[in-house]
């Protein structure tokens, strides 16, 4: 065995088998082969990745990083930007909501606490007129109804005024208390149901003035009387005015332009005639009146000028202050002096 003797050992027929086993394996696909492949270039084309033996892969990581590190501040701004304009959208919806919500609540406030004034001045001046009716017993009932529906209808409206109220109370000789009472008592009662006061003017103080101071004088006492808060302005005995001041009341009782809408105006003209037939009706009436002021104001005696009165001025006054013209009758147990 020892001596460089060559050992022949037979052929083992299981060895040989094996060796068959061996060689048929050898001929069957080999599976794992791809996948080792498939790893291999996996690995080579991601060792930039991985791999920091060569500048120029640890370069290529670097660039990745550095564009990655840029990225997120960017992204981070632009969700910054995202959430501020939805910040600024859902601010603009709710302002959008809730500025009609509140006019709407503030409105129905307003209204609600108006409605209540409004009825409060109508029983008010209710009450006022029914007390004048049972003093002035002596009137027609046509007056009180028509004078009370016109200057209600005034006052409940009195938040979309278009004009003011113009109301000309006449009477003849004998009734010149009773008109001068009355319409200072109507004034009061529109006036006091709003807690304002009245505006009084009388045209017999002013008639031997001259024209255009009248008419100054006239505008001051109305708009100043109208800007402090007075509801009414009543003036006695209009036909007694110089006729070119009466021209200022086109600037008063304008049915489209008028200074003042939310006021009324009560105006007075005591006839020359002795007394008034209750026969006549309320279109006989507003006619005797237009045409005593025709003649009052365009007589042959006016003194004429260019701002005086003539009747193309005349017609354009009268179809502003004869809005309704009512007559005024002669009335019992009224005091001495004043009214009552």
């Amino acid at each position: 065995l020892t001596g460089g003797t060559t050992i022949h050992f037979e052929n083992n027929p299981g060895k040989e088998s094996a060796k068959a086993y061996d060689s048929n394996e050898i001929e069957k696909p080999n599976i794992s082969t791809p996948l080792k492949e498939i790893k291999a270039d996996f690995l080579e084309k991601n060792q930039g990745c991985y791999s920091t033996s060569t500048p120029q892969s640890r370069s290529k990581f670097q660039n990745q990083s550095s564009k990655e590190k840029q990225s997120q501040p960017l992204a981070k701004n632009d969700g910054e930007s995202q959430n501020g304009f939805h910040k600024m959208w859902i601010l603009f919806l709710v302002l959008l909501i809730s500025v009609p919500l509140l006019y709407v609540l503030w409105s129905g406030i307003r209204g609600g606490t108006s409605s209540s004034r409004d009825a409060e001045i109508l029983q008010e001046f209710r009450a006022r007129m029914k007390k004048l009716k049972d003093t002035y017993q002596s009137q027609d009932p046509d007056l009180w109804r028509r004078a009370h529906v016109f200057l209600e209808k005034h006052l409940n409206a009195s938040h979309m005024h278009l004009e003011p109220a113009i109301l000309l109370l006449t009477a003849g000789q004998e009734a010149e208390k009773a008109l001068r009472c009355l319409s200072n008592e109507i004034a009061d009662a529109f006036a006091s149901s709003q807690n304002a006061t009245t505006i009084s003017i009388n045209g017999v103080d002013k008639a031997v003035l001259d024209s255009d101071t009248v008419k100054l004088e006239v505008d001051t006492e109305l708009s100043s009387g109208f800007r402090e808060g007075k509801k009414v302005a009543v003036v006695h005995r209009f036909e007694s005015l110089p006729a070119g001041s009466t021209l200022i009341f086109y600037k008063y009782c304008d049915h489209e332009n008028a200074a003042f809408k939310d006021v009324a105006l009560l105006l007075t003209v005591l006839l020359d005639e002795q007394s008034l037939r209750k026969s006549f009706t309320f279109q006989e009436v507003e006619e005797k009146v237009r045409d005593f002021l025709w003649a009052k104001f365009t007589g042959s005696d006016v003194p004429s000028s260019y701002n005086g009165m003539d009747t193309d001025k005349l017609s354009g006054l009268w179809s502003r202050i004869s809005h309704l013209v009512l007559p005024v009758w002669p009335e019992k147990g009224l005091p001495l002096e004043g009214c009552t």
